[in-house]
């Protein structure tokens, strides 16, 4: 088999950018720049401007299926997802906050006017740049991401999630109020690539779109996830413009894997955290731009694993990593 070098990329992945300062007529503290890079992940060059892998916590407005280690960990807080979001960016060390709007979930629900209430009040409590994550339901889509949509205009927001039997409510939100969206397929880079060339026929631009494909927890399919995100990036690098979208990740059922539900009480924390940051980790090193967790302790070990791996990257213009 011959090893394929950098020299033989022809392709690079679009940028993606991800919130909105003042001067970019939002009112984030910050804004991102993700994809850019024309090798693989944490070789070559990466453009000046460009800061990653980046570390999105996630959070609900919900608990009803939310991980009870979190809830656990979290305590009141979480009952209030603006206060929640607030601890997560000052006090955990978040990059991004990812609000799941779980109380859609439920059967038969209607209030829309209360999903853009608590995006406006999660705009207002933190200053960093939002994921959201809104309906799973597609009859109640169309209602939901509006109301995200108009709630966080000129905010560059990145909305979720959309997937192959539903994702025209999600566009058409996006290309309303001016944010990105999160492409889900089922750990297949064939269909990863129709859903992006579906997006796109809706009028959504390449750099408006970030790859989701689909992570499960170590040892509970995320071996499959990491070769199928290889060869997305390697597809990509090797001039496929419709996989050349940077990419996330959420192992999200890694804090409810039997390793960690088993474990005994005083070390359950510490299981999950580590469980977590295996996934988070090794997601990165496949080529994720942004990696989400759910436990607060997993963002400190995260950050160093990254600073770790960071401090060999050569960055144009001579920044710093």
């Amino acid at each position: 088999m011959t090893e394929t070098t950098s020299s033989e990329w022809t392709g690079t992945i679009d940028q993606v950018i991800l919130g909105a300062t003042k001067e970019e007529g939002g009112t984030r503290s910050c804004s991102y720049r993700i994809g850019g890079e024309s090798d693989l992940p944490l070789l070559g060059t990466v453009p000046a401007g460009i800061r990653q892998p980046l570390i999105a916590f996630e959070l609900c407005d919900d608990l009803h299926a939310w991980p009870q280690i979190v809830r656990h960990y979290v305590g009141d807080v979480a009952d209030d997802p603006a206060a929640w979001s607030a601890l997560a960016g000052k006090e955990y060390g978040a990059d991004l906050i990812r609000l799941y709007l779980t109380s859609t979930h439920k059967r038969g629900f209607s209030d829309f006017n209360a999903v853009g209430t608590t995006v406006a009040d999660v705009l207002r409590a933190t200053s960093l740049p939002i994921i959201i994550e809104g309906s799973n339901e597609p009859d109640i889509d169309s209602e939901v991401f509006q109301s995200c949509g108009e709630a966080g205009q000129g905010e560059r927001l990145l909305l979720g999630t959309a997937e192959a039997s539903r994702y025209r409510s999600i566009a058409a939100a996006a290309l309303a109020y001016g944010h990105s969206v999160v492409a889900q397929s089922p750990i297949d880079i064939n269909l990863a690539k129709q859903l992006n060339i579906l997006l796109r026929e809706t009028g959504l631009p390449h750099d408006r779109i970030v790859i989701d494909p689909y992570t499960g927890a170590l040892g509970y399919g995320f071996e499959y996830t990491y070769s199928v995100m290889e060869r997305i990036r390697f597809a990509a690098l090797k001039g496929d413009s419709d996989l050349a979208m940077p990419m996330i990740c959420s192992a999200f059922d890694s804090l409810n894997v039997k390793e960690v539900r088993d474990a005994e009480p005083d070390l359950r924390d510490d299981a999950a955290v580590q469980w977590e940051f295996a996934a988070a980790l090794a997601a990165a090193v496949a080529g994720s731009e942004i990696v989400c967790v759910r436990h607060p302790k997993t963002i400190p070990l995260l950050k160093e694993a990254l600073s770790a791996l960071n401090s060999g990257v050569r960055r144009a213009g001579g920044e710093s990593p």
